[in-house]
């Protein structure tokens, strides 16, 4: 047999598809879309002005910095702009503008273009930002705004947890809950806007319903035992619960590579934003529990990996 009839067999992957980055970042973009669309319609022109000055700086952090290191640009991708607006959604609608670019700098400079771009990034841009938006800004990321006005408002979590505590609050409807028609950041507070989101991402197979699943049933479960089913009900529509576990969680890069791993690093995020909710100092939990189990997604991997049919795990 001449070598121009051997098989060649070449490192894996061998399957390939046409879905590419920027196609998968667009097709995130446009199922955040809705939530725009009701953030809009409860906190009025704010909600938009924040978004775009988050993501326009986003991607304008990244443009910078890979010119000044003389990287090569990848503000085609649309990642940057993603994190703009996942950051954005959320900050509360008040938020000073100088702050909302001071994020989008930690987001992609710190979190993102340090550790080498898109892929290389240990924990999700947008909420590790967010995070330490909080930290450095608590007053201003804790002022809510009412729907359709200027004052200011408690989130119903903060009512969830004076319930929790057998004191005194006011809850809004389970509808007006899952419309988005009370206080809270940009684009956590419509149920049913970030539902259409999911659908989409589903219909484009741009995520798999493992982590969203998880999270949000274990923290049906746990709240629902420690409170009854109205607190559970309650809990899951509360806070940015939908909008962590479908658009940061499920982040390629920062989430798991196997289905088991991604559903213990669901439980995981589920497990701590219930004791923070319940437990904590702060009445959300989502973000701290998302940045924590992004740091132990490389232990997950290696405890869920399936081993090859003759294969050895390595030690």
């Amino acid at each position: 047999m001449d070598s121009s009839s051997k098989m060649i067999v070449t490192p894996a992957p061998h399957i390939r598809d046409k879905l590419t980055t920027n196609k998968i970042m667009l097709d995130v973009i446009i199922a955040l879309c809705p939530a725009l669309i009701a953030a809009i319609w409860v906190f009025g022109a704010r909600a938009a002005l924040v978004t775009g000055v988050c993501a326009a700086s986003c991607v304008f952090f990244e443009w910078g910095f890979e010119k000044i290191v003389k990287r090569k640009n990848t503000i085609g991708d649309f990642s940057a702009a993603l994190t703009g607006v996942i950051l954005a959604y959320n900050l509360p609608p008040s938020i000073p503008l100088w702050q909302a670019v001071l994020g989008s700098f930690i987001a992609i400079v710190f979190v993102k273009q340090l550790f080498g771009g898109l892929g290389k990034n240990f924990a999700n841009p947008a909420v590790t930002a967010r995070v330490v938006m909080f930290l450095a800004f608590p007053i201003t990321m804790t002022t809510w705004v009412a729907p359709f006005d200027v004052i200011t408002a408690a989130t119903p979590l903060s009512d969830l947890l004076h319930m929790f505590r057998n004191e005194a609050y006011s809850l809004p409807s389970k509808m007006n809950l899952f419309l988005g028609v009370h206080g809270g950041c940009i684009g956590e507070t419509s149920e049913l806007a970030l539902l259409a989101g999911l659908a989409y991402l589903f219909i484009r197979r741009v995520i798999t319903p493992v982590i969203p699943v998880t999270f949000i049933a274990t923290v049906f479960l746990l709240t629902t035992m420690a409170g009854g089913l109205d607190f559970g009900v309650y809990h899951i529509l509360s806070g940015g619960l939908f909008l962590g576990a479908v658009f940061c969680a499920t982040d390629y890069v920062t989430s798991p590579q196997t289905e088991l791993g991604r559903a213990i690093f669901g439980a995981g995020c589920g497990i701590i934003t219930v004791l923070i909710r319940l437990f904590g100092s702060y009445p959300e939990g989502v973000s701290f529990a998302i940045l924590f189990m992004n740091m132990l997604v490389p232990y997950i991997n290696k405890i869920s990996y399936n081993r090859a049919l003759g294969g050895r795990y390595k030690k």
